[in-house]
């Protein structure tokens, strides 16, 4: 009786999930689009609402919610699911919908799915050899094989975006990195806007005005055709006409220009915006938050170097050893092992919203820049494929962040995987992907006042 009252509060979750990912799919990403393909849109979802399901069953772990057989028999099944999705099912659907918009090959479409299905099964199963993630004595389709992979492009991917957000973050909200920008400097860029528009107007006028004469003398109806033509009127110019050509040229070279005012003189009033924002309260607030961000921005690099010098990994959680050197240094009573527990729920449980939050909102950036009609399906499956991966991997990186007695069927379900070496993987690409961040936005902010000084 206990297993079936478990198992329906978990069936309601995943259905609460589901539903949750179905209407972010309707109203978030294909709200301009009238072609949907239910298949897309169920796979999303699924996908979205078992990688949520891991999250809870991590959350149900710390506050001892559902007996202990009933979340192992839901970890086993969530994880034999979504790795069915990612391994199996959106591959091959992502073959097909490309294929599909091809339409010499859209009558093999399904046979060429296939082929393309079994590439990436090569290629996903090649990427396990560099790598130190198994035991040999798993078998081909195991729980370990699989997730060992996905671990490694999740991890990464998470280690990517990390890095960067760790950089851009503080760049972001500190009001130290805004340029100074005053009224006086978006009145003239506006005034050299106007200009530039006149001019374009001007000789696009005299284009219309030698047109209208060629016209007259019938010097457009009765031009001579092939190639004497041609050659004819490459030779030969009529009195009073203007170098057509050169004027388009100029025209063209104007109308370049007058995008790259209008769009530095939005980006002008964007920051005059950020100025004033940050003198608000909630802005010094932000503000505050980038020194906080930039002082934990620069321990994060300095531990992950640490970390991969001494080829360093923590056995404890670092709420618990954050616990226990406080106490031991202040030398006062305190229940260790009570709060740790309450201090990692709500530790892990912002791990997790922040995670999703995160990860939709950049999906859906993402989305809109690239999408289209056509490809709208493809892009919507790929984005579940990197969401799936994503929570995957925060499972194996999360654990770490559990005391050790929470660990145990999570360690249980997962197998025998090298836990360390993916916690050592992400330190690596985090530290390469935070350094490359704070390069590109030096030279970003420092060509910044260049450009501006140029236009």
């Amino acid at each position: 009786m206990s297993f079936l009252i478990d198992s329906i509060i978990m069936v309601v979750s995943q259905v609460l999930f589901f539903g949750f990912g179905w209407l972010f799919f309707m109203r978030k990403l294909f709200k301009d689009y009238e072609v949907r393909q239910y298949v897309v849109q169920v796979v999303f979802s699924v996908t979205f609402a078992f990688s949520c399901t891991m999250f809870e069953l991590i959350i149900f772990e710390i506050l001892g919610v559902l007996n202990s057989s009933s979340r192992y028999f839901h970890w086993k099944l969530n994880l034999c699911v979504i790795l069915l999705v990612l391994v199996f099912m959106v591959p091959f659907y992502i073959g097909y919908f490309v294929v599909s918009n091809i339409r010499l090959l859209h009558k093999h479409r399904l046979v060429l799915a296939c082929i393309i299905w079994l590439t990436f099964m090569y290629f996903f199963w090649k990427l396990g050899d560099p790598f130190p993630i198994l035991s040999p004595k798993h078998g081909i389709l195991s729980i370990e094989q699989l997730i060992s992979r996905v671990g490694v492009i999740g991890v990464t991917l998470m280690a990517l975006l990390s890095g960067f957000g760790a950089v851009n973050c503080p760049y972001t909200y500190m009001s130290y990195f805004l340029r100074n920008v005053t009224d006086a400097d978006i009145v003239a860029l506006e005034r050299r806007l106007l200009q530039t528009m006149d001019m374009i107007i001007s000789k696009k006028k005299r284009i219309a005005m030698v047109h209208r004469n060629m016209y007259q003398r019938g010097e457009v109806h009765n031009k001579p055709s092939g190639f004497w033509g041609m050659i004819k009127s490459v030779t030969t110019s009529s009195s009073g006409s203007e170098n057509l050509t050169l004027i388009q040229q100029e025209v063209d070279a104007l109308e370049e220009l007058s995008r790259q005012l209008f769009l530095e003189t939005a980006d002008l009033h964007a920051t005059k915006e950020r100025i004033e924002y940050s003198k608000t309260f909630q802005g010094k607030y932000f503000n505050f938050l980038g020194y906080f961000f930039s002082i934990y921005c620069v321990w994060k690099i300095f531990m992950a170097t640490i970390n991969i010098v001494f080829d360093r990994v923590g056995k404890t959680d670092p709420v618990t050893r954050g616990i226990e050197i406080t106490v031991n240094y202040l030398g006062i009573q305190f229940d260790v092992k009570f709060w740790s527990q309450h201090i990692s729920f709500i530790l892990v449980g912002i791990i997790i919203v922040t995670s999703i939050r995160g990860l939709l909102i950049t999906l859906t950036k993402f989305f809109y820049a690239i999408s289209s009609s056509k490809s709208s399906n493809v892009i919507v499956l790929l984005l579940a494929q990197i969401m799936g991966m994503y929570f995957v991997s925060s499972v194996l990186l999360i654990r770490m962040s559990m005391p050790l007695e929470y660990r145990t069927i999570i360690t249980e379900v997962l197998g025998e995987l090298q836990f360390n070496f993916y916690h050592r993987w992400f330190d690596v690409i985090f530290l390469v992907s935070a350094l490359s961040s704070i390069l590109f936005l030096y030279l970003a902010h420092k060509q910044a006042p260049e450009k501006h000084m140029a236009l």
